[in-house]
């Protein structure tokens, strides 16, 4: 297992340089200047703290989708529903934002609460349709994202639209609600501190609890996790619950730290996100750190070169979906892993051999 857990991550780092390596070339075949242009994209996201902590801030919300996405794979299950929970996490909270008042200290919290429990509500929907009549989750996810929009658009435009301003948004938030900042310079909140305490949470619960390991179970092997005595149905029940609250978390999180009203008309786009971020972490919750971390740094250098070069940033659409292609495709790499394996049973027994 070390040995194919040691694949895997190559395999991804594989991954991400050809990404990479199709940026440089989309770079070369359209750019005035090349050379620059790609300087440009490599270094430049570094350059300053500014541009540091822009990285940091695109990553949080990345890092709640890619830890939801991330249970539900564990899980074996395919839910898209985290960008319709993003979306109604954020109304949600938004309303306690904007109408309740609370001490500094505990408003956030509650929003934060607040946002959780509307994720969870929203992602029972295709849990429990999953449990207990075996219904698609991918397809009623999908079908959720669209009522999810209809509705908070509908919360939006009637009840919380500003109408001083011209635009759809909706009435400021107080601002005791709001997420402190915290690096000077920069606009990286204290969004950052509770989306890593999720990942070290959602670490300890799948792989030092008894029910994390079920969750493991149910998704290597959902028949065997049956007989041998485990409730599929509880199993798939609590990982949406659990998935409902983190991507609830990260969408309000995401309006308080960065945005003094609600201002999204349109689903966000941070649930698909999500499955590409779990992909690149291979499901692990501490790996969905660095894979956000990683995406987030092709976007401002995307971002960047767009500015300073010639170059388009629909670039990055292309190097996510890439990035997404090669993570699915079972046969990438895969002649290579199974020597990679056989090479390491060989050892072992080479080494039993020499024990006895």
């Amino acid at each position: 297992m070390n040995r194919e857990r040691s694949f895997n991550i190559l395999r991804t780092a594989t991954a991400m340089l050809a990404a990479i390596l199709v940026a440089f070339i989309i770079i070369i075949l359209i750019s005035d200047q090349p050379v620059q242009s790609i300087l440009i994209f490599l270094l430049q996201p570094f350059s300053s703290g500014r541009y540091i902590g822009n990285i940091a801030e695109t990553a949080i919300p990345l890092i709640f989708s890619g830890l939801s996405m991330a249970v539900l794979f564990q899980a074996g299950l395919f839910n898209l529903g985290g960008e319709g929970v993003y979306f109604m996490a954020g109304i949600a909270g938004s309303i306690a934002a904007i109408w309740l008042k609370l001490p500094i200290f505990i408003f956030p919290l509650l929003c934060l609460a607040v946002g959780a429990g509307t994720g969870i509500l929203v992602m029972l929907v295709p849990g429990v349709l999953r449990a207990k009549f075996n219904a698609n989750e991918m397809v009623t996810s999908l079908m959720m994202n669209n009522i999810c929009y209809g509705v908070g658009c509908y919360i939006l435009n009637n009840m919380m639209r500003d109408p001083t301003v011209s635009t759809l948004v909706s009435y400021k938030y107080r601002s005791a609600a709001l997420l402190p900042t915290i690096i000077k310079g920069t606009r990286v909140h204290a969004g950052i501190l509770a989306a890593i305490l999720c990942a070290v949470l959602v670490y300890i619960f799948l792989y030092k609890t008894k029910w994390g390991l079920q969750v493991r179970a149910t998704g290597a092997n959902s028949k065997f996790a049956k007989y041998s005595g485990m409730s599929v149905t509880k199993v798939i029940i609590l990982v949406h619950v659990i998935a409902g609250a983190i991507a609830g978390c990260g969408g309000i999180v995401e309006c308080l730290g960065l945005h003094k009203r609600f201002e999204w008309t349109a689903l966000p786009g941070y649930g698909f996100d999500g499955a590409m971020i779990a992909m690149l972490a291979n499901n692990n919750p501490l790996g969905v750190i660095g894979a956000a971390a990683f995406v987030a740094y092709l976007r401002v250098g995307a971002d960047l070169v767009n500015r300073f070069a010639d170059v388009p940033t629909e670039m990055i659409s292309i190097l996510q979906t890439l990035i997404i292609l090669l993570i699915s495709a079972e046969k990438f790499l895969h002649k290579y892993k199974q020597k990679w394996i056989e090479k390491d049973i060989y050892i072992g027994e080479v080494q039993n051999e020499g024990v006895h």
